[in-house]
């Protein structure tokens, strides 16, 4: 019978997060209404079978291929039939009542596709979470950060942000997601492969009148750091080329050539500060990124066209009009509350 709700976990090489948190997951998740999936990666070790052999109410997908994140999740979900579908990793730790929440927000407003609980760190329970905190947002110039987390700096859960409300993007450590809302956007981009494919999946999701929201009264716990650490040079790597890939997909008509020349110069600035550094494999992951992003900028921009994006001219909600970089290491205001709220779309 088809369940309003589908959690579906992406495993790689995961089975010691499965037998952390999977038990939890099961317990947690009314039956009535959910049904869990983990889409397998290919994985090489005994993840299949030790699902096989200890939880046969939960329902697998063997995934051809490692596509990563995006190329995983488009590939699993087009195997699944339910109205939500509910992206987890499978390092987090879900609470009691974790799904219902969320549902009642669905519910009450049709516009809102995409949904995210309050993220915590799983091993510092009174902080927020660096992948997600309470909910994402971005400045007028493209860099993304969360409420409870701005840069490194991450705050304690002081109840500072217990209201439902919109955001601009919902983390994908565990995000929900009416199922007629992903497929209609074209799923998440596997171009990105990995590091913020879920806030262009929000920004497209915008940019066709959707609303994203964040719901306090569900909470999960989050390992986090598990895939690439933040002094990997990989992952700035991912991060100069992902965010260009997105400002280019994605950034109005009226700002697009000026925003993105400013964020050019300011991944120039970035780099001279890691050759300073002697931080020399850092200072080729942002050349690397602007090289792999020139050579594929024609590829990005076409996508704008397969969006409309082109017709798009004004800023979107919950954009902070103005410098997170200058506010955070200027004006030193690090916290999402010290920010000016009349600055905010």
């Amino acid at each position: 019978m088809r369940k309003k709700v589908a959690v579906v976990i992406l495993n790689w090489n995961g089975k010691k997060w499965l037998e952390k948190f999977l038990p939890d997951v099961i317990k947690n998740s009314s039956r009535e209404i959910c049904d869990v999936y983990v889409a397998d990666n290919r994985s090489t070790d005994d993840s299949v079978e030790w699902l096989n052999t200890n939880f046969s109410e939960v329902k697998i997908i063997q995934n051809h291929n490692n596509n990563g994140y995006a190329g995983g999740y488009n590939e699993a979900l087009k195997n699944v039939d339910a109205d939500y579908f509910v992206l987890l990793n499978s390092d987090v730790e879900v609470s009691e009542n974790w799904l219902e929440p969320i549902l009642e927000i669905f519910e009450k407003n049709k516009k809102i596709a995409a949904c995210q609980p309050k993220i915590l760190s799983y091993s510092e329970k009174n902080k927020f979470e660096y992948a997600g905190g309470a909910g994402g947002f971005i400045d007028r110039i493209g860099y993304p950060f969360c409420r409870g987390r701005i840069f490194d700096s991450i705050e304690v859960d002081k109840h500072q942000y217990e209201k439902e409300e919109e955001i601009f993007w919902a983390s994908g450590c565990c995000l929900f997601i009416r199922s007629e809302c992903f497929f209609e956007v074209g799923g998440l981009d596997t171009d990105f492969f990995a590091h913020m494919e879920e806030i262009d999946l929000c920004w497209r999701l915008k940019n066709k009148n959707y609303l994203i929201y964040y719901c306090p009264r569900s909470i999960v716990y989050h390992v986090g750091g598990g895939t690439l650490n933040a002094i990997n040079p990989q992952k700035t790597y991912l991060n100069f080329r992902n965010n260009l890939y997105l400002l280019t997909k994605n950034l109005p008509s009226k700002f697009f050539f000026r925003t993105l020349l400013l964020r050019m110069i300011l991944d120039g600035i970035a780099g001279i500060k890691f050759l300073l550094q002697g931080d020399i494999n850092h200072l080729y992951a942002v050349l690397k990124a602007h090289k792999d992003f020139y050579h594929n900028f024609k590829k990005m921009y076409n996508k704008r066209k397969e969006n409309n994006i082109d017709k798009k001219e004004k800023i979107l909600s919950k954009v902070f009009n103005g410098s997170i970089v200058w506010n955070y290491y200027i004006k030193r205001n690090m916290t999402f509350t010290s920010l000016n709220k009349n600055n905010f779309y």
